[in-house]
């Protein structure tokens, strides 16, 4: 989905050319992207963040608000890897982003990734972005009535587990810092996010930075 016809006409000539994909439609603008979406049910969409009326983060919340289960993968679209609407769109449940200027080979692993249910980008890329922003926009923790439903629910290893993961670690990395095995990472991050009410790992990222769980900077537990 991106306003401008012949980046948008150059993305769905690489996904037709290419072997397993199947181009089920192209939108203009986010508005258009939503109606589509519901339509046409894509597995992964990729979604430019500025576009003109609605832009790409409002059409990525209310994509996957409104959308069945298996809710469709966003690969997000932008010209800065540090762009603070790239912030939002992770906050809004994207599953990564891909800069626009990255080549067609580097495009279809994207799309691939994301299709497969990974996410686009190292969980450090995540931290650096989530700190950069938060930096930048000098933004303070939430007060603590303010603090987002169910975190209060979290047990001590699932606060342990979300604080590594805010600070960029791996779940091979938390697993060793914490001497548990990787499964068991994987079992408590699911049951944070379950608890959270949220759908991807870069969401408990932001979430963690916005509750004041962690801080920029932040190096310890």
């Amino acid at each position: 989905m991106d306003d401008q016809f012949l980046i948008r006409a150059g993305l769905v000539g690489v996904l037709r050319a290419a072997p397993g994909i199947e181009v089920v439609g192209e939108a203009g603008d986010g508005a258009e992207a939503v109606e589509l979406a519901a339509e046409a049910r894509p597995d992964v969409i990729l979604m430019d963040i500025r576009m003109p009326g609605m832009n790409g983060i409002t059409a990525t919340e209310r994509i996957l608000a409104a959308a069945p289960d298996p809710a469709p993968r966003v690969l997000v679209l932008t010209t800065f890897d540090l762009d603070e609407y790239v912030y939002g769109a992770l906050r809004a449940g994207a599953a990564g982003f891909l800069l626009k200027d990255s080549g067609p080979e580097r495009l279809l692993a994207a799309v691939a990734a994301v299709g497969s249910g990974d996410a686009l980008f190292a969980p450090s890329v995540t931290r650096r972005l989530v700190e950069a922003f938060a930096q930048r926009s000098g933004s303070t923790p939430l007060a603590g009535s303010e603090s987002p439903p169910g975190l209060e629910s979290l047990t001590g290893r699932e606060l342990e587990v979300l604080k590594l993961i805010a600070r960029g670690l791996s779940n091979a990395e938390i697993a060793d810092r914490l001497y548990i095995s990787e499964a068991t990472v994987k079992t408590h991050l699911n049951r944070t996010m379950n608890k959270l009410d949220i759908d991807t790992r870069a969401q408990a990222v932001v979430m963690a930075y916005e509750s004041g769980l962690v801080t920029p900077g932040d190096q310890g537990l």
